[in-house]
């Protein structure tokens, strides 16, 4: 069954967060004068990703709402639990600010986009909030690329569960085998799309000619979206080896 959508995600696959969120946060600490808190900025981000990773777990798992982790994942970050939900919001909206002024597409994202316009639909799956990304999109001028913005807190499940990618594949009216998924992540991300029944495709930025992380069975890898166009040309599901490139 040839391939006709590619659901994609957003972060560290189509824009550069990474970056973004190195640059956001040194900015952010240095205006409010707490970088020396933490040491380096390196180390102040090392400790915001895993708390991100932290309390989202939480949200996947259902225990915390999409705004309760958010304020938890501040108060936890500045070790304030008294904090109150305004200050957390607060906190956090300053931090945006830095953030926002950060934001870019990767390199080879809207060259990518431009080649597989004319053959495939395109929609957005990510483990995030609508608005947020919806407003995300907008400000990088790619909104009007993709028919359709999924998203776990308005699905109430997140990837990798089976369901997040089906529900994607509902909206956009075709079989599971009918839809590419890419992103970063290769569990969460291709591993997650394959056991869904999709093309699962890791992006694996790190260029290396070997993978940064296992492939997982079934994943097809590559090493930048260029290569994207000529895997999906080649159908490359069954058969073929789990690296591209």
């Amino acid at each position: 069954m040839p391939i006709r959508a590619v659901l994609w995600d957003i972060d560290d696959t189509i824009f550069d967060y990474a970056t973004a969120d190195t640059a956001g946060m040194r900015a952010h600490l240095e205006a409010e004068g707490a970088l020396a808190r933490y040491g380096t900025a390196a180390e102040a981000l090392a400790r915001w990703k895993a708390t991100t990773e932290r309390h989202w777990a939480r949200f996947s798992t259902g225990e915390a709402d999409f705004l309760t982790q958010r304020r938890d994942r501040v108060r936890d970050f500045l070790d304030q639990p008294a904090l109150t939900d305004t200050e957390s919001d607060a906190w956090f909206h300053r931090y945006m600010r830095h953030y926002e002024a950060a934001w870019a597409l990767f390199p080879d994202t809207l060259p990518t986009l431009d080649a597989l316009a004319d053959g495939y639909r395109h929609a957005v799956l990510s483990n995030s909030h609508a608005d947020a990304q919806e407003r995300k999109l907008r400000l990088l001028g790619v909104r009007d690329r993709f028919e359709a913005l999924l998203c776990a807190a308005q699905l109430g499940v997140a990837k990798p569960a089976p369901e997040a990618f089906h529900a994607a594949c509902t909206t956009l009216a075709l079989d599971p085998a009918e839809v590419a998924y890419v992103g970063d992540q290769p569990e969460i991300d291709a591993r997650g799309a394959h056991d869904a029944g999709l093309l699962g495709i890791w992006l694996d930025r790190s260029g290396a000619e070997h993978p940064s992380a296992e492939v997982p069975p079934g994943v097809r890898r590559i090493t930048g979206l260029a290569q994207l166009p000529g895997l999906l040309a080649g159908d490359t599901r069954f058969g073929a080896p789990s690296t591209f490139g």
